[in-house]
């Protein structure tokens, strides 16, 4: 009796152990959460997004823009004043889940140099798709999630609310777009 008991505890904690590892591997994969609101949909995984429109690259994980000054390409929370009228919400935004992409950025420059100018790609922010219900929104209320520079004003990438289109505060351009990954993504 006590061998079947030794061995059905050591069939359980096997087989919890197997579900234990195959949740951590699940969730090491998928970073929805992490997405900022206006990110495209369609991606449970994103590293980096190229933007084409400043040349530059948003660091999904770290939160942080990657752009070229001085010769080096530098890592910060807001864009420079140089792309100040850049609205993260209308330019595209292309999927780039390789490492240090801005080591090949001449190949994303002229890959993507005819996405330059578009603003039709749909965003988290106007998605009704569930995955997106908790999406990254900066860890607090406070947060503008825009490029640093247009201080809540939807109209300008601002974050939610202070709109100035007659909202009452509402947040200005929420679209209705049930959006289909319609990004280019490069992986």
């Amino acid at each position: 009796m006590k061998k079947i008991i030794l061995s059905a505890a050591i069939l359980l904690s096997c087989f919890t152990a197997k579900m234990a590892s195959a949740q951590v591997s699940i969730g090491l994969g998928i970073n929805i959460g992490s997405q900022p609101d206006w990110g495209p949909v369609g991606y449970d995984h994103v590293d980096y997004y190229y933007m084409p429109d400043i040349d530059a690259y948003y660091d999904v994980p770290t939160h942080n823009y990657v752009y070229f000054e001085n010769n080096v390409w530098v890592h910060h929370r807001y864009l420079p004043v140089r792309y100040r009228n850049y609205n993260v919400y209308n330019g595209y935004k292309v999927v780039v889940n390789e490492r240090n992409p801005w080591i090949r950025n001449a190949y994303y420059r002229d890959h993507y140099a005819g996405y330059r100018g578009r603003h039709d790609q749909v965003i988290i922010r106007n998605s009704r798709d569930v995955r997106y219900a908790n999406h990254w929104r900066g860890g607090d209320r406070g947060w503008r999630g825009d490029n640093g520079w247009h201080g809540g004003n939807p109209n300008r990438g601002g974050w939610h609310g202070g709109g100035d289109r007659g909202d009452h505060g509402h947040g200005g351009e929420h679209g209705h777009g049930e959006g289909h990954g319609g990004g280019h993504g490069h992986h």
